[in-house]
């Protein structure tokens, strides 16, 4: 998944940069507002992360534009504002969470796959595509009843696969939902997860077709 940090607070906004990046997710860090709708003039988000306070306006002015310009991308707020009237409030105004500062990070990642799966409107986190049952929570793909871990973005990689089966994909989406603008990707980087990701899908009727020139394909057998 990619997410958009919004967190004027350097050491805390590399620290969840970091923390989520370990996830596999890519992250992108905007320290003001101006930062962040150039970030999302650029790039699609599958989650915000946003603070209240901001150097150059507040968070939930900018909750309440991106709510109203139509944009349905979840909201976790962060502050450390506490009062309830706050989080009902914000709530209100249209963010999808609310956690309060100082918090741990295990629970802001839990929050963080709560508000995706509610999205994606799963009570089930396992998911089945054609002989693979693929469990996102557990990092694990099943083939012939053999279970295999995946490792992070070998996990995001297939994320982006199953969500659009049958679809050629250029290296350039593929880069753009795996790594954030501040993350140095080599020419062949894409090359290489999906080299890993055909080898846990080996013996399985799932398959990336490497369309010459265009991208890749997942296909069924």
């Amino acid at each position: 998944m990619r997410f958009l940090l919004i967190e004027d607070h350097e050491d805390l906004g590399r620290s969840v940069q970091e923390r989520l990046m370990l996830e596999g997710h890519a992250v992108d860090l905007a320290q003001t507002l101006a930062q962040a709708r150039e970030f999302q003039q650029a790039a699609a988000y599958d989650l915000v992360l946003l603070d209240i306070m901001l150097p150059d306006g507040d968070g939930r002015v900018f909750l309440t534009s991106q709510r109203e310009a139509g944009n349905t991308t979840p909201v976790i707020v962060m502050t450390a504002r506490a009062a309830i009237s706050d989080r009902v409030g914000t709530l209100d105004m249209g963010a999808d969470d609310y956690i309060t500062k100082p918090f741990d990070y295990a629970e802001l990642e839990a929050r963080c796959r709560a508000i995706l799966r509610r999205r994606g409107g799963v009570a089930d986190t396992r998911h089945r595509h054609a002989d693979v049952t693929f469990d996102p929570l557990a990092g694990t793909i099943e083939v012939n009843g053999e279970t295999r871990e995946l490792r992070s973005r070998e996990l995001r990689l297939l994320e982006v696969f199953l969500g659009a089966p049958g679809r050629i994909l250029s290296k350039d989406h593929l880069c753009d939902r795996l790594f954030s603008f501040s993350e140095p990707v080599s020419d062949n980087a894409i090359e290489v997860y999906v080299g890993r990701l055909r080898k846990k899908l080996a013996g399985s009727r799932l398959r990336i077709d490497t369309m010459r020139g265009l991208g890749y394909r997942l296909s069924e057998t």
